[in-house]
């Protein structure tokens, strides 16, 4: 490391994790005008000290330990972040169960494992899904808009993981218990 006058060094914080439990309001309105707050979807913070709710924070500035956030997830879909280009969702896949094969034909997606393992499949026509590989904690999948694709849990515990948008692909708040409910939900919205 080299001195350079003009710049103030922080040896001593430089990776300090910053994070925004407890600071969110209970009581926000949403973009839509709808609170959407509900306290059986929340977990202890890293410091054991407020809960932090599985609720869409979006369009608010916000700071999250997502690794976190997805393992802690029960649903097979929460939206957490909805903003005007961009959605974060948190999903939970059951052991045996997969997303489903869908296409998004103007939203590109990125997957990122944080539990489980399975297998991933993608291609331009749902019977020609020639891209197929294994994935794992920590897997980052990137999936192109008009690629029909699946993720399948092939392991024996829940899969968990999150969900990038661009631009959203789900309503604010949206939060599907089951898989059933996701599918409802979409054949609904089509």
């Amino acid at each position: 490391m080299y001195y350079n006058p003009y710049v103030y060094q922080y040896p001593y914080y430089v990776n300090i994790p910053v994070y925004n439990y407890g600071r969110q309001s209970d009581y926000f309105t949403s973009p839509n005008g709808i609170e959407q707050i509900n306290k059986f979807d929340s977990f202890r913070s890293p410091n054991g000290s407020d809960n932090f709710l599985l609720t869409d924070y979006g369009q608010n500035p916000f700071v999250v330990n997502i690794n976190e956030a997805s393992k802690h997830n029960n649903a097979f879909r929460t939206a957490l972040w909805t903003g005007k280009y961009l959605q974060v969702t948190l999903m939970s896949i059951n052991v045996g169960e997969d997303i489903g094969l869908e296409i998004h034909s103007d939203v590109d997606q990125f997957l990122r494992l944080e539990q489980g393992q399975g297998i991933v499949r993608m291609g331009n026509s749902p019977d020609n899904l020639n891209f197929e590989r294994r994935v794992f904690d920590d897997s980052a999948i990137m999936i192109p808009a008009g690629t029909w694709h699946n993720l399948i849990n092939t392991g024996n515990t829940p899969l968990k993981l999150y969900s990038i948008y661009a631009p959203p692909n789900h309503r604010f708040g949206t939060v599907h218990v089951t898989k059933e409910e996701a599918m409802a939900a979409e054949e609904a919205h089509h």
